[in-house]
């Protein structure tokens, strides 16, 4: 699949003010600084669509992109970022809570794992939430160009064995590098193929 447009619609603080259309959609998320702004503008080929930023935490509103007029792309505020008060921190876990489990027209929630890291206490507990509220979830690995291939490799196979200890089945996996554009064609794939199979629903 090709994304030919891409283009910011609107902010929401919760799910009921998200649009009211029922295009599909794929929320975006992860902790903070995983790289995810840098991702979804690698994904639709443009340098400032989502905000980047070196300063964590930024997104706090739920963000929608309209996609080649057909489906919507979220950027989720991301989670774990420890300089929030208790206030700002409840507030944001009720909108992200909120918008996944609400939200009838999300097909797919993408969580993303920086492959430079052991397995996140705090990543696992959110894929384990996901799986438990029965949301489909898929899991994209950032930052592939920062480490070797074997490195790599080696580090989502980590992944994968810390999650066969409570996952029967694992999720779809994918590996993507901003920087390189690793991954592009596999992530726009999955979300062409879960397009085309919900429209033959």
């Amino acid at each position: 699949m090709e994304i030919n447009t891409a283009e910011f619609t609107l902010s929401a603080p919760r799910e009921s003010m998200c649009p009211k259309d029922n295009r599909i959609e794929y929320a975006f998320i992860g902790r903070s600084n995983v790289g995810k702004s840098s991702l979804i503008n690698m994904l639709c080929g443009k340098k400032k669509l989502a905000k980047t930023s070196a300063m964590p935490g930024k997104t706090l509103l739920i963000n929608h992109f309209i996609i080649n007029r057909e489906w919507y792309l979220v950027d989720l505020p991301g989670y774990g970022y420890a300089k929030r008060s208790k206030t700002e921190k409840a507030r944001l876990e009720q909108m992200i809570s909120g918008y996944i489990l609400q939200r009838k027209q999300l097909a797919c929630v993408f969580v993303l794992v920086d492959v430079r890291h052991e397995p996140q206490q705090i990543d696992l507990e959110f894929i384990n939430w996901l799986g438990a509220s029965g949301i489909p979830f898929a899991i994209v690995f950032t930052k592939a160009d920062k480490l070797s291939a074997g490195k790599v490799a080696g580090n989502v196979e980590a992944y994968k064995a810390k999650l066969t200890e409570t996952w029967e089945e694992l999720p779809p996996i994918f590996i993507t590098s901003s920087e390189t554009r690793v991954g592009k064609e596999e992530l726009l794939g999955y979300i062409d193929s879960v397009n085309k199979s919900l429209k033959d629903a």
